[in-house]
């Protein structure tokens, strides 16, 4: 133990820091680090180097090169750089590299090397050329800082939803501040800088001098400021080298150091663990490294090489040219097992596990005290979190060994905590390793989660591995394998040295059915990168016909799309690419185009019926279907003429296509009407009254109402109306107009072509029943009983039964025979039965 804890080294006297390596570089760096311009991405990322070639000392006419490493060394990208000159760079949340050039462009490339975007900072930033620049992330996203020549700043707090802010002047300030940071607070970026000995907090609309609590007197300038990585606490560096910690919001102070060391830092970083009551930062200068907090004494190494910082969630990592170390405080329960001469249950636990591996009686005995003490439970837990701590796999398997033993002891102690270490360690030693190069400590894991962990792997193109976590731990195939194999699919349709049929078959082979994958964002991929045809292929693919759709219509393939909406039979995706075609495409080869298609050009007939009626006439006319054309004139007499001249003229035109489409009945019959409005109009002018659109009956009605019998009977003439037709007419409406002598007189005229029962029910119907009886001795034999019921005439209706001895008029007779007084009757109708019975 005690040779494990040689590289401790303790701050005051709580609190041990280590600092161990990561991997040995073995990149082949051209310029030295203090030459380029480096950003370090958190979380184990990646790593940008860019050498400064625009540096007067330094100045050259050979074009710079951007290189990207992984944390472990390993290239990802190198692009000669053709743009202006960059004043910094820094990676943003998503592992995008943001480079800030000197007029406020700022570039966004890829992790390799692939160019994303661009944009402005604004046109004050334009004319005033960018001095400084910081990137910065909070819980909006990834923010980017400028300070121009004109000593004012801008910022935007999340690139990805750009929204410039020019913060307030700075009273007096002439020239640039000797150092700035980017505050995050209440969910507001500010901007802290110093000017001499003062400092300036500015947010959105204030500027306000600010002054830290407890500093000492005689400070002249701040050289140095640093924010944690949590934007908790702030560090600051003053020309006396006296380091002041406290909190961001300058109103505490945490503590005080006084290096001794005048010469302004390269570099000043905080070094704190989560949930960690010790606060230490980490300063850097050209050979030494040197570690402070609220110990009077500080931890000092010598560096070898010229270095960088990249602070971190628990700890700071350190890269040189050779070398990536990782310094952090030692947790809890590491410092409690390793610890020399600890008596912890953990410490106690490892020791007895391996005794144990001895065959050892000391196993028994360091078990036994544990257990007297009831903390084998705490044993077990210590031993697990400890492991997740611990860097080397060979440690962790110990520890973790340790933990079973205990285990093994307990009753019921709940094994998720030890099966998830376990699996969280297997995927941390998995990503570590030299050639993926994320070097994540068992905190950041569980900070970043592991939907984000994939997601770099992906976009690091590891997709095997990838894969290989999400079937380790299990994860929902929507979530894991079938979201990578989705990223794959859209790698590999970049992929232009391999033909398309080639690559469809590839993705769908290795994709076929996976729930969760859809082939149309994979096609848009394809059509974005300009392989419009791998696109059409892959939407072959894509069972829902919504989602190919609207791909082929972007893709300006619209008769594709049309083909493919009919054949989903959904009338709404018809509609979309009809309208789409009918914008694209001029009137006569929408036509030809509908034509080709019936369905389609049903709907959009449809479709034109409601919003487009001349659209529909030219339709049918190209269509030569004079049948519809017929009956549109007929519509459209009705719907757009008031004028009786324009209303016959549309019917005149509908007639005519009528007898082109041979439909001789159709022509007649609008010829009629056409007749029937002229004789219409001719009668309000001659009579007054409403004639005019009426139909033939209800005018032939009218002028029965009116009194004007000789035209109504002129009028059926001349329209050949049926008799029946003519008598039912004329008898409904003089009943209605209850003018019983003028109808006995019509029934008198001649014989009715319709019997007399219909004068009866229309009686009845105006409950006249003594008119009605007129009429109910005057109908046929084969009508006299329903006639005779109609009239209430039950005993007079049961005599012609039984003398018809017709057995269908007894019954119906008898049905009526419901009250006391025509028991009589039903009497005589069943003697008039059973005598015909007998006979």
């Amino acid at each position: 133990m005690g040779c494990y804890t040689a590289n401790w080294n303790p701050l005051g006297d709580s609190a041990f820091y280590r600092k161990y390596e990561l991997y040995s570089m073995d990149w082949d760096l051209k310029e030295e680090l203090r030459d380029c311009l480096v950003a370090a991405a958190p979380y184990g990322g990646p790593i940008a180097l860019l050498r400064n070639p625009w540096r007067k000392e330094k100045a050259t006419s050979v074009r710079p090169v951007l290189e990207i490493y992984s944390a472990s060394g390993v290239s990802l990208a190198s692009l000669l750089w053709k743009s202006g000159p960059v004043v910094s760079m820094g990676w943003s949340a998503e592992e995008e590299l943001l480079c800030v050039q000197e007029d406020g462009a700022v570039l966004v490339y890829g992790l390799h090397g692939d160019f994303r975007r661009h944009f402005s900072m604004g046109n004050e930033v334009l004319q005033n050329r960018v001095l400084d620049a910081r990137i910065f992330h909070t819980e909006l996203g990834s923010g980017v800082a400028i300070l121009t020549g004109a000593h004012r700043f801008t910022l935007s707090a999340n690139v990805g939803d750009l929204k410039l802010r020019r913060m307030p002047e700075v009273p007096g300030l002439q020239s640039a501040p000797s150092c700035w940071t980017t505050l995050f607070q209440e969910r507001v970026a500010h901007i802290l800088l110093a000017v001499g000995p003062d400092l300036y907090l500015l947010d959105h609309a204030t500027c306000s001098a600010v002054t830290p609590p407890g500093l000492p007197p005689g400070v002249t300038s701040f050289l140095q400021m640093a924010v944690s990585f949590t934007y908790r606490h702030l560090a600051l560096f003053t020309d006396t080298g006296y380091i002041w910690m406290g909190t961001a919001s300058l109103t505490d102070k945490l503590c005080e150091f006084n290096c001794n060391i005048r010469a302004p830092p390269k570099q000043m970083v905080w070094c704190s663990r989560p949930r960690s009551k010790e606060r230490a930062v980490v300063v850097a200068w050209e050979r030494r490294l040197m570690v402070v907090g609220n110990a009077p004494e500080s931890i000092q190494f010598v560096l070898d090489e010229d270095s960088y910082l990249v602070p971190e969630l628990d700890g700071v990592r350190i890269f040189s040219r050779s070398t990536h170390e990782f310094l952090h405080e030692v947790p809890v329960a590491s410092e409690e097992i390793f610890k020399i001469a600890s008596m912890a249950p953990g410490a106690l636990l490892l020791e007895a596990q391996k005794e144990y591996e001895k065959e050892s009686q000391k196993a028994d005995e360091y078990l036994r005290e544990i257990q007297e003490l009831g903390q084998l439970t705490q044993a077990v837990q210590q031993c697990i979190e400890a492991a997740g701590h611990e860097h080397g796999p060979d440690m962790q398997k110990s520890l973790l060994r340790a933990a079973s033993f205990g285990k093994c002891f307990l009753d019921r102690f709940p094994p998720d905590s030890f099966v998830r270490m376990c699996q969280d360690l297997r995927v941390l030693n998995a990503i570590r390793d030299y050639h993926i190069g994320i070097p994540l400590t068992y905190s950041q894991y569980k900070q970043l989660t592991i939907q984000v962990l994939l997601d770099r792997l992906v976009l690091r193109r590891l997709y095997p591995l990838a894969i290989q976590i999400c079937e380790y731990l299990r994860l929902p195939e929507v979530q894991g394998v079938s979201r990578i194999l989705a990223h794959w699919a859209c790698y590999k349709v970049q992929q232009k040295d391999v033909s398309d049929e080639d690559v469809a078959r590839a993705i769908n082979q290795k994709l076929g059915d996976t729930p969760g994958v859809s082939y149309s964002d994979i096609a848009a991929r394809a059509y974005g990168c300009g392989r419009t045809e791998l696109a059409i292929k892959l939407l072959e693919y894509e069972p829902r016909s919504g989602e190919q759709v609207p791909l082929l219509l972007k893709m300006k393939r619209s008769k594709l799309a049309l083909n493919k909406a009919i054949e989903s039979g959904d009338t709404d995706l018809v509609f979309t690419v009809l309208l789409h075609l009918k914008n694209e495409l001029n009137r006569g080869d929408f036509f030809m185009t509908l034509r080709n298609q019936p369905m389609a050009l049903s709907l959009y007939r449809q479709f034109c019926k409601h919003q487009e009626l001349e659209t529909l006439k030219d339709l049918y006319n190209q269509d030569d279907n004079h049948q519809e054309l017929g009956s549109f004139h007929l519509r459209a007499s009705y719907a757009a003429e008031e004028r009786i001249e324009g209303r016959v003229a549309a019917l005149q035109t509908a007639a005519d296509a009528f007898y082109k489409a041979k439909n001789e009945f159709a022509a007649k019959a609008t010829e009629d009407q056409m007749r029937l409005l002229r004789l219409q109009r001719r009668l309000e002018d001659e009579l007054g009254g409403q004639f005019l659109d009426l139909s033939l009956h209800d005018t032939v009605t009218t002028l029965i109402v009116g009194g004007h019998n000789k035209r109504a009977e002129q009028l059926a003439r001349d329209f050949r109306i049926p008799d029946k037709r003519l008598w039912w007419l004329k008898l409904t409406a003089l009943a209605d107009l209850e003018d019983w002598e003028e109808l006995e007189k019509f029934s008198k005229s001649k014989k009715s072509p319709i019997g007399y029962l219909p004068f009866v029910e229309i009686c009845m119907k105006q409950h006249n029943k003594y008119e009605a009886k007129k009429y109910a001795s005057r109908v046929g034999p084969e009508q006299k009983v329903k006639a005779l019921l109609l009239v209430g005439d039950v005993a007079q209706a049961a005599d012609v039964a039984i003398e018809h001895r017709n057995e269908a008029e007894l019954s119906l007779v008898l049905s009526h025979c419901t009250g006391a007084p025509d028991g009589a009757t039903a009497d005589k109708i069943h003697r008039a039965r059973a005598q015909a019975q007998k006979k």
